[in-house]
């Protein structure tokens, strides 16, 4: 793929995806969801499945991505990946999507339409330079409740 077609691509997914991006629900066994608990797993595409467990959390280790890289579209970067969150507590219906930076937050995504009763959700998100990330940056981010809770969360780097 080009890197014109490939920056095309990205735009393309950030327009689709929107602001909230793409909720789902992961069905993994017991045993996967309370080896990542807690966690917000960055990946490029959806998790990779095992025969068992212990190949299924090999897979989804190798799978995680902790430098995320981006694509320029009009001097704006773009960045989509796709995440598992292995959430800490259920109940809740909106969640927010922070970058946080030294602290401070950076950038924010609302999702909704969740499933208060999942413990695991997955999505697509596409976020960019204008909603206050910046290239070179390491960001944690954590899946937070209405109520503040952090119910999972990741170390990236914007590249």
């Amino acid at each position: 793929m080009s890197r014109t077609t490939m920056t095309a691509a990205v735009f393309a997914a950030a327009l689709v995806a929107g602001v909230a991006g793409r909720v789902a629900y992961a069905d993994l066994s017991r045993g996967v969801i309370s080896t990542f608990h807690g966690q917000l797993v960055v990946s490029k595409d959806e998790l990779p499945e095992g025969k068992n467990d212990k190949e299924s959390v090999s897979k989804i280790k190798a799978a995680t991505l902790t430098t995320l890289e981006g694509a320029k579209n009009d001097d704006v970067t773009f960045w989509h990946f796709h995440y598992t969150a292995f959430l800490t507590k259920t109940g809740s219906a909106k969640l927010t999507l922070e970058f946080m930076k030294d602290g401070k937050l950076a950038a924010n995504q609302q999702l909704d339409g969740i499933d208060p009763k999942s413990n695991v959700l997955t999505g697509d998100i596409s976020i960019n330079e204008d909603e206050g990330l910046s290239p070179g940056k390491t960001y944690t981010v954590q899946l937070v409740t209405t109520g503040d809770a952090v119910v999972a969360k990741a170390t990236v780097t914007m590249k």
